[in-house]
């Protein structure tokens, strides 16, 4: 009898290349990538705009004025109202939008390509100028995915197995062009997204990252989100500081899940939160803080490019993290759309900036070492929320351009993340994507029930 040897896994890759077409494929991508760095591209325009226009606004303004403080409350009530519409048009936009994705590429849900892509990029656009702390990378990722799926519609391929080529892709070409990252967009399809490797799926993927950040980094002209390539190494008698870092933000980021995820089933099921009144609340709550506290609000507090060269107080610090993460709390739990990922490297580099001041204080490292202990901050952070280090390492490292100090931010990724699951806490988007197929079965339920649940915050399962 014979002996037949399987075929490998890399000559099956190859053959499976082959019968799809390499050019075709790469044609695919590209579009793919293209559009989405172009979408992405109009959507940090816009929001970089607008932003800085309403910052000026308020300055120009005395906020303690009677008239002016109705115009404002008024203004931020007319966006809490765009963003309860935006979910009433499309459920699919609610929260970050990565954990939909993720049930996309594994069938388990279905949407409206355009639909999500216009009701996501409007309704992230409202929470931003709302002064909510979300950000724009999981939306970056879920209007990545509805490009993938539009351009797969429009090339002609109805297949379900060509379909999570294209979700896949545009959520990488998506991350890429939200922080201009395609190296992390990859490490995010292959670590966070589980996506099987395979020749076709690494082509596509690949193509598709660098024509995202082709179209926003040279047709856009956007640089690095934290410029700190200057930043110096950490020298090997400095080594402690690594699983220092990666110790306490991998205990925060258990922390931060814990009570985000709490806070957020609490909303969804608490008859105090009707839908309205929740989606209104972090707005009236951004205008309060513009009052009381408007550090933790973008374009008014300290940014991250500050923090490096700051001499802040560590009890400033601490109360300026503190504040911050309540405030994400509050934003991500009220069901709008909006991600997760830059308030989390935000809270890291704070986190990051108060062991500067403490090490810097005791005279453990020079004051110009403080922008690369943010970077370990931010890293850490990513790596104990997500649980994904490599994707959080080179997300830094892209975003700072300090890829010279490779080995102790990979390090500190890779602490953080054992660190956080040793507290058996679960990352951020399991969790939230078990969250969204409980949703989307009650809804399910409900409407064979004839009931009209309140959709905020869920998923439709198999939406077409």
């Amino acid at each position: 009898m014979p002996f037949f040897s399987p075929i490998p896994p890399t000559l099956r890759d190859l053959d499976a290349l082959r019968n799809i077409g390499v050019k075709r494929v790469i044609l695919q991508a590209m579009a793919t990538g293209g559009v989405t760095g172009g979408v992405i591209g109009l959507f940090r325009f816009a929001y970089d705009h607008i932003n800085a226009a309403l910052v000026q606004a308020v300055h120009q303004h005395n906020i303690y004025s009677p008239a002016v403080a109705a115009c404002l409350f008024g203004g931020l009530a007319a966006l809490a109202l765009l963003a309860l519409l935006a979910l009433r048009v499309e459920p699919l936009v609610s929260g970050s939008g990565i954990p939909q994705v993720e049930l996309m590429v594994r069938g388990q849900m279905r949407m409206n390509w355009l639909r999500v892509l216009l009701c996501k990029f409007a309704g992230t656009l409202v929470s931003l100028s709302g002064g909510l702390s979300v950000g724009r990378e999981g939306p970056s990722i879920m209007m990545g995915a509805a490009v993938g799926a539009g351009v797969g519609r429009l090339w002609g391929e109805r297949g379900g197995q060509s379909l999570p080529r294209y979700l896949v892709g545009g959520s990488v070409a998506g991350l890429a062009a939200a922080f201009g990252a395609p190296m992390a967009g990859m490490f995010f399809a292959f670590e966070e997204m589980k996506t099987i490797i395979s020749a076709p799926m690494l082509l596509f993927t690949g193509v598709s990252a660098l024509s995202a950040w082709f179209v926003v980094q040279v047709l856009f002209g956007f640089g690095l989100v934290f410029p700190f390539a200057s930043q110096p190494f950490i020298h090997w008698t400095q080594w402690w500081v690594i699983p220092v870092a990666g110790v306490l933000m991998g205990v925060l980021g258990a922390f931060y899940n814990l009570v985000l995820l709490r806070l957020t089933r609490w909303a969804d099921h608490s008859p105090l939160m009707p839908r309205p009144l929740r989606v209104l609340l972090p707005f009236i709550l951004a205008g309060g803080l513009l009052y009381l506290y408007p550090q933790v609000l973008v374009g008014f507090g300290v940014s991250t490019l500050q923090l490096a060269g700051l001499p802040l107080p560590l009890l400033g610090l601490s109360a300026l993290l503190a504040v911050k993460m309540a405030f994400s709390w509050a934003s991500f739990a009220s069901g709008v759309s909006g991600g997760l990922l830059m308030p989390v490297l935000l809270m890291g580099s704070i986190g990051g900036a108060c062991m500067a001041s403490g090490l810097q204080s005791a005279g453990l490292i020079s004051p110009d070492q403080a922008a690369t202990v943010l970077t370990l901050g931010m890293t850490g952070l990513f790596a104990g929320s997500v649980r994904a280090p490599l994707t959080g390492a080179f997300l830094l490292l892209e975003m700072t351009g300090s890829f010279h100090n490779m080995p102790v931010v990979v390090l500190t990724a890779y602490i953080a993340a054992f660190t956080a699951n040793a507290l058996h806490v679960e990352p951020v988007y399991d969790s939230l994507r078990a969250r969204c197929l409980a949703l989307s079965s009650a809804a399910a339920q409900n409407d064979d029930n004839g009931n009209d649940p309140d959709t905020s915050g869920s998923a439709t399962p198999l939406q077409k």
